[in-house]
């Protein structure tokens, strides 16, 4: 089954090269291109791709407003949004994820790292590693603000192991790494993270990291 992708940066080259490097691979192809997160969320909804490529910083609409919109529509629900960053704009990435992103990538990953993100987003997890994860709650996730919930809504309908491995990934472990650290199969871990989902209305594990520490269920 083909990956069909939607590539949003302001810059031409960057573009072309995005779909050079996309379209050599049988699995995936580029179906569209924006200049702007305005013309983002147009295409979005015309071409219906199943990831974006959004760069942050775009003129008329930036990437943030763009991710927020389309996270904000229903019938673009299955859609991924892939952050493409700078390390200098990380500052942002904690908002792209609370407006519905499913990851982030610095503009200086290899190939490889690129490809294997816009897989990984496709196939509904989080492209967050355990250091990218704990840098973000480190610089961006605890700040100060209105008091958390201790007790978000669907919380209550979490086994004890789903609150166990909710906070595992919360600290950015993946299911292998939870399956290991419990003691499951990975399968079993990734059904325990599905279910979690669902209990908590979360599209993708991005969400869940949020949703952990936006009401204060775990903390760094």
């Amino acid at each position: 089954m083909t990956i069909r992708v939607l590539v949003a940066d302001d810059q031409p080259v960057i573009r072309a090269g995005f779909r050079m490097l996309i379209d050599a691979e049988p699995d995936l192809e580029v179906v569209g291109e924006a200049g702007n997160g305005r013309e983002a969320v147009t295409l979005a909804r015309d071409a219906r791709p199943d990831v974006i490529l959004m760069d942050i910083r775009m003129p008329e609409m930036d990437g943030l407003e763009a991710t927020r919109t389309i996270g904000a529509d229903k019938d673009l629900a299955a859609l991924k949004v892939l952050i493409l960053t700078t390390f200098e704009a990380d500052e942002y990435v904690f908002e792209a994820l609370s407006g519905g992103a499913s990851g982030f990538l610095g503009k200086g990953v290899q190939p490889v790292t690129l490809l294997d993100g816009i897989r990984t987003v496709a196939q509904g997890e989080a492209l967050l590693s355990p250091k990218a994860t704990k840098a973000l709650i480190a610089r961006y996730l605890i700040q100060p603000g209105p008091s958390p919930r201790t007790t978000p809504p669907g919380m209550e309908r979490l086994t004890e192991r789903e609150r166990e491995v909710l906070g595992l990934v919360a600290a950015g472990l993946s299911n292998d790494d939870i399956a290991q650290r419990l003691h499951l199969s990975p399968h079993t871990a990734k059904t325990h993270v599905n279910r979690i989902m669902t209990k908590l209305h979360a599209r993708d594990r991005a969400q869940l990291v949020v949703i952990a520490y936006r009401t204060g269920f775990a903390r760094a």
